[in-house]
């Protein structure tokens, strides 16, 4: 039996290194604007998951979270750093896992260049709670799903596509690394 790539007479595969990669990683968490951050990743068992949102993305492609030293998020991550995130920026587009290592400081100059002022709904005590630490999450290998030109284009040619009862997505996938 045939898969959907078999079928797609366009090539879909492009794997992203370096900093085609990290400009890939940044665009598509930026589409996203959050993510699922996991924790307790054993193969067979359920992993750990919540919502989350990155401070900041920088040049390297790490992502810079701010967190309470009292979270399970924290305590998971320091018996394994091991970590995956989770993106979906829209139905048809911009997904991404990237999976990697996390890091926890209390680095006081990060602490102030990340900070936001709504974070004091988390820190009630502002910039300067003692609960506050930072996570940097390293990324060391993903996996992307996106559309090669836009979501107008992808829509032209699946339906094109269903008319004449073949594959045409515009989609794109790959292995993604800074």
């Amino acid at each position: 039996m045939d898969s959907i790539n078999q079928q797609q007479p366009e090539d879909n595969f492009k794997d992203l290194v370096g900093q085609d990669g990290i400009d890939k990683i940044k665009e598509l968490a930026k589409a996203a604007g959050s993510c699922f951050f996991c924790t307790k990743i054993v193969s067979g068992k359920a992993f750990d998951t919540r919502p989350m949102a990155a401070e900041k993305i920088d040049d390297s492609g790490n992502f810079w979270f701010l967190s309470a030293n009292d979270s399970h998020k924290n305590q998971e991550l320091s018996e394994d750093p091991a970590a995956q995130l989770l993106f979906q920026g829209g139905s048809y587009s911009d997904f991404l896992s990237l999976y990697g290592y996390a890091t926890i400081s209390t680095d006081k100059e990060k602490i102030d260049e990340l900070w936001d002022p709504m974070m004091k709904v988390w820190f009630t005590e502002g910039k300067d709670d003692p609960r506050i630490t930072v996570i940097k999450f390293t990324p060391t290998e993903g996996y992307y799903w996106d559309t090669k030109h836009n979501m107008a284009v992808g829509l032209i040619k699946r339906t094109y596509g269903a008319i004449v009862g073949e594959t045409y997505d515009d989609s794109v996938e790959g292995t993604i690394a800074p």
